[in-house]
């Protein structure tokens, strides 16, 4: 049995926004590659999502109500990218105390 340390935090929230988590010791199971390849696309979208901010805010043109989208996005997909992060590091921490790979 899993124990709270080895819950993997998944790139998606449940219908009333609280965290998903996987309770599971098969890395290369159906959900782990699913969560895997969506946090792929989520680092992606935000890599693109940079860009596009970078030119809009170099563009001295561009409008508060471009700026507001932009600024909506970002929060998006920093929020994304957090929780990427706090998974990763999580899994990475029960690795570092797991000494069977030792």
């Amino acid at each position: 049995m899993t124990t709270s340390n080895e819950l993997r935090l998944l790139p998606w929230t449940g219908p009333d926004g609280k965290p998903c988590f996987l309770s599971t010791d098969d890395g290369g199971g159906y959900l782990s590659r699913l969560a895997d390849n969506i946090e792929s696309v989520q680092l992606g979208m935000a890599s693109g999502l940079l860009d596009q901010a970078l030119e809009l805010l170099a563009d001295a043109g561009t409008g508060p109500d471009d700026l507001r989208c932009l600024v909506k996005d970002l929060t998006g997909a920093l929020r994304d990218t957090l929780r990427v992060a706090t998974s990763r590091g999580h899994r990475l921490d029960s690795r570092s105390t797991d000494h069977s790979f030792r």
